[in-house]
């Protein structure tokens, strides 16, 4: 059975951090890829960050890059982001998402099949 859990979201103001966690379990985290996706109310869910968890690589979308970190534990289980500089137009249901791992697999919400409740992020003054 596979379970992914997010934990860590808040309500923050502007140029603050969070620190998002994604605790995994029923398979094994280093053969699969994380996603980091969030949905705004009215908008598309659309991708934050990926990571392979065999080789690390990563892919971060426009929005983030230079503010948003993703990484892993694998010991844990555990895929981790860290937000830096948020933004009120950060606002959103962040969610992880885990697909088995293939050598060309996208960063879309599409391409990934197991998927948490969410955790809300609010960056507002």
């Amino acid at each position: 059975q596979v379970q992914l859990v997010e934990s860590g979201g808040g309500l923050v103001q502007p140029g603050e951090s969070l620190r998002l966690s994604c605790a995994t379990s029923g398979f094994t985290l280093d053969h699969y890829a994380i996603g980091w996706f969030r949905q705004a109310p009215g908008k598309e869910r659309e991708a934050v960050s990926c990571i392979s968890t065999s080789d690390g690589s990563t892919y971060y979308a426009d929005s983030g890059k230079g503010r948003f970190t993703i990484s892993r534990d694998s010991a844990e289980n555990t895929v981790y982001l860290q937000m830096n500089s948020l933004k009120p137009e950060d606002t959103a249901v962040y969610y992880c998402a885990a697909a088995e791992w293939q050598l060309f697999r996208l960063c879309v919400p599409q391409e990934y099949d197991y998927w948490g409740q969410g955790t809300q992020v609010t960056v507002s003054s």
